[in-house]
């Protein structure tokens, strides 16, 4: 019986099969990595056409508001916050704008507050909820409705509500998030912000 060392000295390069690999760039751009021993070769796929993409190209806008609160929404997207139907639909007066580098484009019709927040777990969420609560206090107390969004509407825009149903509407952990996700499905803030909300003690 041969040992693995003898086995792999006696081993053949010529006895390696030829090894095609498709690859597809973050652009879109297709090609062929063809391996045969230790050479490679590289060509463009034969069967790629313009209009294939390496990804699915969504241009569509993401105008859906979820009412939290009668004076309170959420946004679907920051795609909501850029739309000026959306916001005279909703009868918005405020907006609370916690997306990372996210302009706010109608600084002369809404009253904005602007709290960059990174959507990481490591992030310290708790950290901004004081002026975040504040302002949308601000808006409740002047018969206002404030808008609040972040990029997607997933993470960081609804755990600041969240905080906020604690923190000021009284509400549990549990009853805030169930409230949330009624007025939008789709929320999910990340666990690190998740974490946080649990263990948050409104003072």
């Amino acid at each position: 019986m041969h040992s693995l060392a003898q086995e792999i000295q006696s081993f053949s390069r010529a006895r390696l099969r030829k090894q095609c690999t498709r690859v597809t760039t973050l652009s879109g751009r297709r090609i062929i990595e063809t391996w045969k021993g230790s050479t490679i070769t590289v060509v463009e796929d034969p069967t790629h056409t313009e209009k294939m993409l390496g990804y699915i190209l969504d241009t569509s806008s993401e105008l859906r508001v979820g009412t939290v609160l009668p004076y309170l929404l959420l946004a679907g997207s920051q795609d909501a916050a850029h739309d000026f139907g959306t916001l005279r639909k909703h009868k918005v007066s405020h907006i609370l704008n916690v997306a990372f580098g996210v302009e706010n484009v109608f600084p002369e019709l809404f009253v904005y507050k602007t709290v960059s927040i990174q959507d990481h777990p490591d992030v310290d969420l708790l950290c901004h909820l004081q002026e975040c609560c504040e302002f949308i206090q601000q808006a409740h107390t002047e018969k206002g409705i404030v808008l609040v969004h972040c990029n997607a509407g997933v993470s960081r825009a609804p755990a600041v509500v969240i905080g906020y149903l604690m923190s000021c509407d009284g509400q549990s952990f549990d009853g805030a998030l169930s409230l949330v996700k009624s007025a939008h499905p789709a929320s999910s803030p990340n666990h690190g912000f998740l974490e946080q909300l649990k263990s948050f003690k409104p003072g």
